[in-house]
């Protein structure tokens, strides 16, 4: 594995919905996510995280040191018991253990980091170790993301379909079809904002280089392999990232993001295309020890 990253980094991601449902909300029927004050909509960072991850997972397949340690249908316990076999401990020794090696918790944290891609870039709460007594804590991981926005309000659509397969043979009795409903947004663009810390990656998760690489490629691609009839058309439009000259960085993170600037243009009233929109950098507003990188 390459070496632990050295520089601190900022990320704009700006990606788009056609006819589809980016995030539901399960408190509100499932529903595209909506700030119910302004009526931008949202996609949460849990979500850009699960597809970030199914990727990796795709693409690295049972590689050592790429696990995903998040998981749809697979126990967390199931992926902390590898630590313990690493140790060689079990439940009924463990205890023995942490009497004879005080660094017992900090052991297992390094392994879970090294094996696990997820932990060494988003961190994770570890806690399931607590029935036996070896707990390795919270890692706090170098990458961070935000809640996605759109740039402009949004409206949500509720579209009737009809569909041939009847649910129950007393139904079918009375009738050939069912009534349904999906909920869409004909068009939106969104905005997150994502936070790189050299110092977190050196001094708790080793988070490298390649890490680094493979984490672009997870965040261009993320919407490739994860079609669905229900989110539509979905891409990754602009990734723009900002490196800065040393570990702590040269300047708030805000002047960098606001140096980017999306507007919908002039003639256009209802944005049905990416086309529909501006995309500008400032650059006299970007320190000249940060580079500017536009990844797509």
């Amino acid at each position: 594995m390459s070496e632990v990253i050295k520089n601190r980094y900022e990320f704009v991601i700006l990606f788009d919905v056609e006819n589809g449902n980016p995030n539901g909300d399960p408190d509100a029927g499932n529903m595209p996510r909506i700030d119910p004050e302004t009526g931008y909509g949202l996609v949460t960072d849990v979500c850009l995280k699960r597809k970030i991850r199914n990727y990796v997972e795709m693409i690295k397949e049972d590689e050592p040191g790429y696990g995903i340690y998040i998981k749809e249908d697979v126990p967390l316990n199931r992926s902390d018991n590898r630590a313990l076999e690493y140790l060689g401990v079990n439940e009924k020794t463990v205890k023995e253990l942490k009497k004879k090696d005080p660094d017992a918790d900090i052991k297992i944290r390094n392994f879970m980091c090294q094996n696990f891609y997820d932990i060494r870039t988003f961190g994770a709460v570890m806690t399931t170790f607590v029935k036996v007594s070896l707990n390795c804590g919270q890692v706090r991981g170098p990458v961070q993301i935000g809640f996605a926005r759109s740039i402009d309000p949004i409206v949500s659509q509720e579209v009737t379909i009809t569909r041939v397969a009847i649910t129950t043979e007393k139904d079918a009795e009375n009738k050939n079809t069912e009534m349904g409903r999906k909920n869409i947004v004909p068009y939106a663009l969104y905005r997150a904002e994502g936070y790189i810390s050299a110092n977190l990656a050196r001094k708790v998760t080793g988070f490298s280089e390649d890490d680094l690489e493979l984490l672009w490629d997870a965040i261009i691609n993320m919407f490739e392999n994860d079609r669905s009839a229900a989110r539509g058309k979905m891409a990754v439009r602009e990734l723009i990232v900002f490196k800065h000259s040393k570990e702590v960085g040269d300047c708030p993170a805000y002047k960098l993001f606001d140096s980017v600037e999306v507007k919908k243009k002039e003639d256009v009233i209802y944005p049905r295309k990416y086309q529909d929109y501006t995309i500008s950098i400032c650059e006299d507003m970007i320190p000249n020890t940060v580079e500017m990188i536009r990844k797509i």
